[in-house]
């Protein structure tokens, strides 16, 4: 399909159906498999006297993340509802992520999804007057961009570039905004290419404790390419390093290709989480 502006848009189901999104046809970033592994680190544990609880998914481009947790999370049971708050500031991102707020797929949630046009690295008075206030979020997650801008030829596509570059101050305004949003015990969830964990300890150092590293396995015997970490704002508990998910069996299929194993396949379905 097209939509004014916008040229072709796909439209992909995640969580077998569960949750539909719109991404640009030609684009080269897809939301997938990061959205759905980060979405299944998040929990909802119950608070005396807070019927709603608040996540904010920080960069969310087209919304995959936010939309996954608020699926996996609707009619669980909980008593807590949970609202969502998708945040981006570039306009195509922006377009795409009410497109798909609005897919049928997600009718049963989508009454609980906003969308906020804010910088993740604005700061202060700047910060909260775009909508990103103080002790706002129970929950914030993120997928940010991982290329140092010195380092890597970076798309002249501004909307490209800014999924997968940083901006100059790398990870620390990420972080501070989390931190910011957050409230009082509130938790953190983030994926990262394994290579890049030393870049987000360094940015939870002195902001958040009770970090659990969840590493991502391409294959039995070959190393992370992923990491889920989770990490409770002004906790002082120590750091856990757990097993980690292997993702793709080692034989290839009939068509040259390595299945899903049984595990992941159930966390990419929504049967099963990451539980850290």
């Amino acid at each position: 399909m097209a939509e004014d502006g916008q040229g072709e848009i796909a439209r992909h189901f995640l969580l077998d159906g569960k949750v539909g999104i719109c991404q640009s046809a030609g684009g080269e970033h897809r939301a997938g498999l990061d959205a759905v592994m980060l979405a299944a680190a998040v929990s909802l544990d119950p608070r005396p006297g807070r019927d709603v609880a608040t996540l904010v998914d920080l960069g969310a481009g087209v919304g995959a993340g936010g939309l996954c947790v608020a699926a996996r999370l609707a009619g669980t049971g909980i008593k807590q509802a949970l609202h969502v708050t998708l945040v981006d500031n570039d306009p195509a991102s922006l377009a795409l992520a009410r497109l798909s707020v609005s897919e049928p797929a997600n009718a049963p949630f989508a009454s609980r999804i906003d969308i906020l046009d804010a910088d993740v690295t604005l700061r202060g008075a700047a910060r909260t007057a775009a909508g990103l206030r103080p002790n706002m979020a129970d929950w914030v997650i993120m997928n940010p961009p991982f290329h140092d801008r010195a380092k890597v030829r970076h798309s002249p596509n501004r909307s490209r570039a800014a999924a997968h570059v940083l901006g100059e101050d790398g990870l620390l305004p990420w972080f501070r905004t989390a931190a910011a949003i957050l409230k009082k015990d509130g938790r953190l969830g983030l994926i990262f290419p394994a290579e890049g964990l030393n870049r987000v300890l360094e940015g939870l150092h002195g902001r958040f404790g009770a970090v659990a590293v969840f590493p991502l396995f391409k294959g039995a015997e070959e190393p992370a390419i992923r990491v889920v970490v989770t990490a409770t704002k002004a906790s002082r508990r120590p750091l856990r390093l757990l097993p980690g998910l292997v993702l793709h069996e080692k034989a290839r299929n009939a068509g040259g290709r390595r299945d899903w194993t049984a595990p992941a396949n159930a966390v990419l379905k929504g049967n099963a989480s990451l539980f850290i």
